[in-house]
This record gives C-alpha cells, sequence and structure tokens, in this order.
C-alpha cells in the first residue's frame, strides 16, 4: 500500500482536484468562471515554460547524439510511426462517423437558421506560403512565441546539428543547453507543486461553462467520439505498448501514463503537457534522444485526437448539407481531409484550429458561415481529444524505440 502511495501520490491528488472541480463546476454553473484566473495562472506558468523546454530538449538531445547516422535514424523513423499511427485513428475515426448519423436533416435546418451571414472570406493563402509561415518566422523574436512552435522545433533541431558539426568548439556550449535544461526542468517541479490547485479551477471553469450547453446533435456527436477515444485510449495504445515491448511495455505504459493523461484531460493544450508527457516516456523506459526528440515534434506533427475530430467534423458537415460522399471515393476524400487539415491545427488550447476547420469546409464545398458549427464541435470534443494527441506521442515513443534500439530497449 505504501508503494502505490508513493508511486501515485501525485496522480491522485491531481485527479482528487480535477473531480472536486468538476463538481464544483456542475454545481456553481457559470458562477463557476470566478475561478478561472486561478486556472489560468497555472496555464500562463506552463506556457511560460514551454519555449524554453522545447528548444533546449530537442537542441541538447540532437547535440548529445555521438552517432551521425543515429540522428537521420530516429528522425527518419518518427516519421514512419506517425505516419503509420496517423492513418490508423483516421481509419477509427472513419469506423465510428461514417455509418452514424451524426445529425438529422431538421436538427441541421435549426442550427443553420442560428448561424449569422457573413460575406467575410477565410485568409487565402497558398499552400507554399502556409508551408513557409508554419516553419519559419521572419524576425528572431518570433521564435519566442509558443505560437510558433513548429519554427521553434525546426530552429532548435538546427541548432543541435551546428552543435555536433563545430566538434570541440562546440561542447560548451552543449554542456551550457545541458546545465539549462535542468535548471528548467527543476522550474517544472515547483509550478507542478500548484497544479492541483491550478487544474482543479481551470476544470471547475470549463465544466460550468460548456456542461449543459450542447444541442442534441451536438450531444450525439461528443458521446460517438467519446466512445471512439476511449477505445483507442485503452484498445489501440495498450497494443502499441504490446507491439513495442510485450507484457513489460503494457505494464509500464499504464504505470507511466496517468499524470500526463490528466494534464491533458485538464489543460485541452498538447503543449501544456509536453512537460508532464516527457517524464512519462522516460519513465516508460524511452531514450533521452528519442523521448526529447518525438514529444515535442508529436506535439505539431502527430495528434490521433484531432485527426479523429477532424473526421467527425467532416461527416457532420456531410449529414447536415446532405453531401454526395457515401461512396468508396467519398470515404477517400474524407480520409485524405481530414490528415491534411490535422496538419494545420495549432498545439494550443480551444480556438487553434480555425484554419483546419476552415480548409474542411472549404474542400467539402459547404458555405463559410458554416464555421461557427465546427467551432463548437471542436470545443466539445477538446478534452478527450488532447487526451489521445498528448497520449498517442507516449506509445508512439515505445514504438519508435522499439524500432532503433531493437526487441530488448525496455531492458536497457
Amino acid at each position: 500500500m505504501k508503494t502505490f502511495l508513493k508511486n501515485y501520490k501525485q496522480t491522485l491528488i491531481l485527479l482528487a482536484a480535477i473531480i472536486i472541480g468538476a463538481i464544483a463546476g456542475l454545481i456553481l454553473g457559470e458562477k463557476a468562471t470566478v475561478l478561472s484566473p486561478l486556472g489560468d495562472l497555472f496555464i500562463n506558468l506552463m506556457f511560460i515554460i514551454i519555449v524554453p523546454l522545447v528548444f533546449l530538449t530537442i537542441s541538447t538531445s540532437i547535440s548529445k547524439i555521438t552517432q551521425p547516422k543515429r540522428v537521420g535514424k530516429i528522425l527518419g523513423t518518427i516519421v514512419l510511426v506517425f505516419v503509420i499511427t496517423s492513418l490508423v485513428s483516421v481509419l477509427i475515426g472513419l469506423a465510428f462517423a461514417y455509418p452514424i448519423r451524426l445529425v438529422e436533416v431538421e436538427d441541421g435546418q435549426a442550427i443553420l437558421a442560428g448561424l449569422e451571414e457573413t460575406d467575410a472570406e477565410a485568409e487565402k493563402l497558398s499552400i507554399l506560403d502556409r508551408t513557409v509561415s508554419v516553419l519559419t518566422v521572419s524576425d528572431f523574436s518570433g521564435l519566442f512565441s509558443k505560437n510558433n512552435i513548429v519554427a521553434i522545433i525546426v530552429f532548435a533541431l538546427l541548432f543541435g546539428c551546428a552543435i555536433r558539426m563545430s566538434g570541440e568548439k562546440g561542447k560548451r556550449t552543449q554542456e551550457l543547453l545541458e546545465s539549462l535544461t535542468e535548471v528548467i526542468m527543476s522550474v517544472l517541479k515547483l509550478v507542478m507543486y500548484y497544479a492541483p490547485i491550478g487544474l482543479g479551477c481551470y476544470f471547475a471553469a470549463l465544466i460550468g461553462t460548456f456542461g449543459a450547453s450542447i444541442a442534441v446533435g451536438y450531444l450525439k456527436t461528443f458521446v460517438i467520439y467519446t466512445i471512439a477515444c476511449v477505445i483507442c485510449y485503452f484498445g489501440v495504445y495498450t497494443l502499441y505498448a504490446f507491439i513495442a515491448a510485450g507484457k513489460t511495455g503494457v505494464k509500464r505504459y499504464w504505470s507511466s501514463i496517468i499524470p500526463a493523461t490528466v494534464t491533458a484531460l485538464a489543460t485541452c493544450s498538447s503543449a501544456a503537457s509536453i512537460p508532464v508527457n516527457l517524464q512519462a516516456a522516460k519513465k516508460i523506459g524511452v531514450s533521452d534522444d528519442i523521448a526529447e526528440t518525438l514529444i515535442p515534434l508529436g506535439t505539431s506533427f502527430h495528434k490521433d485526437g484531432s485527426i479523429i475530430g477532424s473526421v467527425f467534423k467532416a461527416m457532420f458537415l456531410v449529414y447536415l448539407f446532405g453531401l454526395d460522399l457515401m461512396n468508396p471515393a467519398g470515404f477517400v476524400k474524407i480520409l485524405l481531409i481530414s490528415v491534411f487539415a490535422t496538419l494545420l491545427v495549432t498545439a494550443v488550447p480551444i480556438g487553434g484550429g480555425t484554419i483546419s476547420e476552415t480548409l474542411i469546409i472549404t474542400m467539402l464545398g459547404c458555405p463559410l458561415s458554416a464555421l461557427p458549427i465546427l467551432t463548437i464541435i471542436a470545443t466539445i470534443i477538446d478534452a478527450p481529444a488532447t487526451v489521445l494527441n498528448v497520449v498517442g506521442d507516449s506509445a508512439s515513443s515505445m514504438l519508435a524505440a522499439r524500432i532503433i534500439d531493437g526487441k530488448d530497449w525496455i531492458k536497457e
């Protein structure tokens, strides 16, 4: 019993805080928003850590790799794992959303009647322009913003490789980065002491605001989506852990993943969950260089929950507007739209998927006035989606470790 309490003390405290927060939100309703500042304080502290944490962990891990071929092997393996697991996720989304009518025609007409017509057009950017704006920033100061996390990752990869290329002259910089990494991890520990209060208050305000405001069509979407997420969370990720390291992998996975799950569920932010998720992957036994590269990269490029969510958003519009996509060609179109749209979702809380949702609408040929419909869906599925986005990276790190370090990776 003592061992159990020692291993799960932090998890139990966080879970208790979340439960208390949920109860407070249900009882107080919108009055619970008075607790928002206390929750925002925790979120802001986590966001302060994000930029230095992502830069330091990636650049340091790349610079410490003594085998040049390992850098390419790690990055190549990460891409392979991301592609395979993303395809699995989109197929799960299609399996649940494709055969079930998420919204009835009469419900759809009522929803559409409540929309405000607008002539505003979405920001028109070519694919190349969008790619450049995501991968880079026009000024160095832009790298200090969490909104440019992909650009930070790109710069960190270049910086880490540059340290290695500098040889002996780069060792002092590497040592400095390692020291700064330890310091930022200590800052994280201090912030996590406030986590129970911050997460509890954040969740109370969230439940108080959105708990009882979901229409029938949205409620059906939420329930079916949540079922899909639960099956993915318990079934698919357990399978990944087993493939990676057998029964030992499954045991390690489930003994380490709960704190990351709770943080993702409470904050609805993949970025805010990076520190806890890194700790989970390392506790499982994934090597530092794999974990510190895959987890930050996964935050922007690997989103199982968001991919499943994109399928649901697209299918909601298909049923709402009566689109003729209930055929093999339509199946493939929904698959491609869901994967492509998810690549544009930023690793920030609610609101980061607006460009992605606009893409879904335009590629399906629907009116832009339907954007609020997808915004509501994004809001109500945000918590379970974020859980899969975060936990999926941990499970993927195990698969990557299996490929890179061999079948006995977890024993080493």
